[in-house]
């Protein structure tokens, strides 16, 4: 799990040292830094990915970020020509790269670094990152056999969630915090539907799977304590509950170790769901996952503060910037 993260020369951050919690909360004004926080990160990921982090450089183009070139990337008022990142790890290590600036280059090439190579949480295929774009509801959903069996990956718009949830739907959930009593058992998909019908609800989701065509259709069922609807298409109910599933089943899927970061968690979420939301990640911090959140939303900070207050989640679990 990272404790710290030092940057220096990275966008709005000439020298910044950030202190990480299991759950760490970015919020304040547009144009503060939030998203510089993640990308910082992403960045580190994005090139190991890449394979240049360890002898290459900083790789500011791929398939998390597209950033452009180092002109883009350096702090304007940079003292030195140099832009570093280094993390502190809960076992006290410290982990730093420092890359030489080229104002052209879209790879930063490495001056210096002690990184060997070493697999921890933003390295991992233990890995979420959900962006504040995902996708929204879709007469069908493509697969990825790759990413999802793989890499155990949603992809980075939530675009692979029926996917995922299809293959992964009868795994049991070990953190015991985030059982809600109303699932059918403590299976992924029936928790899903049970904390989705806290959202909205009586919803569950249906998924289903066309092999002949490598797709996935996505909808949803309602239920009453008498009636149980049709399937309905994920293009004909609410907007918010197929861009709220991503986040809800990455929550839900993350084992002990795991590492997520989502941007705007609340987007397109009545003021309880969001609330429902954050309490869902306080408690999955509680279980060993370590989330970086970007919100502008009390709602969700609330959720926190009454899962902290009800005694579920211990408040130096948690922390903001």
């Amino acid at each position: 799990m990272i404790t710290k993260v030092h940057l220096k020369n990275i966008k709005c951050f000439r020298d910044q040292e950030i202190t990480l919690a299991p759950l760490t909360l970015l919020t304040g004004l547009n144009g503060a830094g939030k998203s510089t926080v993640l990308q910082s990160l992403l960045l580190l990921r994005q090139s190991f990915l890449q394979g240049t982090l360890l002898n290459q450089g900083l790789s500011l183009n791929g398939d998390l970020l597209y950033l452009g070139t180092g002109q883009d990337l350096l702090n304007e008022n940079a003292e030195t020509e140099e832009i570093s990142v280094k993390l502190q790890l809960s076992n006290e290590k410290e982990i730093s790269w420092i890359f030489h600036y080229e104002k052209s280059a879209d790879i930063l090439p490495i001056k210096r670094t002690n990184f060997d190579n070493k697999i921890i949480g933003i390295f991992s295929d233990m890995f979420q990152y959900l962006s504040a774009e995902r996708i929204g509801p879709r007469t069908f959903f493509n697969k990825s056999n790759f990413s999802v069996i793989q890499q155990n990956n949603l992809g980075i718009h939530g675009e692979f969630t029926s996917h995922f949830l299809s293959v992964f739907q009868n795994n049991v959930i070990t953190n015991k915090l985030l059982i809600h009593p109303n699932g059918v058992s403590d299976s992924l998909k029936a928790q899903v539907d049970a904390w989705l019908g806290v959202i909205t609800p009586g919803t569950k989701v249906v998924i289903g799977e066309h092999t002949d065509m490598d797709i996935m259709s996505l909808r949803y069922r309602f239920t009453s304590e008498r009636d149980l609807s049709n399937t309905f298409r994920a293009t004909n109910v609410g907007f918010g509950l197929t861009y709220t599933l991503p986040v809800l089943v990455a929550i839900l899927a993350a084992k002990p170790g795991s590492t997520l970061f989502i941007e705007n968690p609340e987007a397109h979420l009545h003021p309880k769901g969001q609330s429902i939301i954050g309490r869902l990640m306080a408690l999955a911090s509680m279980g060993g996952v370590q989330i970086l959140t970007e919100t502008h939303s009390d709602h969700v900070l609330n959720g926190i503060r009454l899962a902290v207050h009800e005694s579920n989640v211990n408040p130096n679990n948690v922390g903001s910037i």
